[in-house]
């Protein structure tokens, strides 16, 4: 099995409604996302899926929440944007664009410091 990933940043404002804390309030952060697809096979270059157009995806879907309140921006404007709810997001966005790609997406990270992140898999 190949796993292929790949990590871009954005920036960010967001607060979390309903949350008793300091994160109730508008903050900001330099989130970085980081995707992961897997396959059994390599095409015939060598490579399981390429580096460019996974990228390429993905930087699509992070340029409408880059330099936002993310608050603002469906589908956070109805559920919190916490770093599950975005990592969940990202993979549900990113899915349709590897349909008939011979590649599994595994799962997406949202990191939203260095040292707290959170990972989604579907079940």
């Amino acid at each position: 099995m190949y796993r292929v990933s790949i990590e871009q940043h954005f920036d960010a404002a967001h607060y979390l409604r309903g949350y008793q804390g300091k994160c109730e309030a508008l903050h900001g952060h330099r989130f970085r996302a980081v995707v992961n697809v897997e396959s059994s096979r390599i095409d015939e270059v060598g490579m399981a899926y390429d580096f460019t157009d996974l990228k390429a995806h993905l930087k699509e879907i992070l340029s409408r929440l880059d330099h936002t309140c993310l608050n603002d921006v469906p589908p956070f404007d109805k559920i919190n944007p916490s770093s599950e709810n975005i990592a969940r997001t990202i993979y549900n966005d990113l899915k349709p664009k590897l349909t008939g790609i011979p590649v599994v997406l595994a799962s997406v990270e949202v990191w939203e410091s260095p040292q707290s992140r959170v990972t989604y898999t579907p079940d």
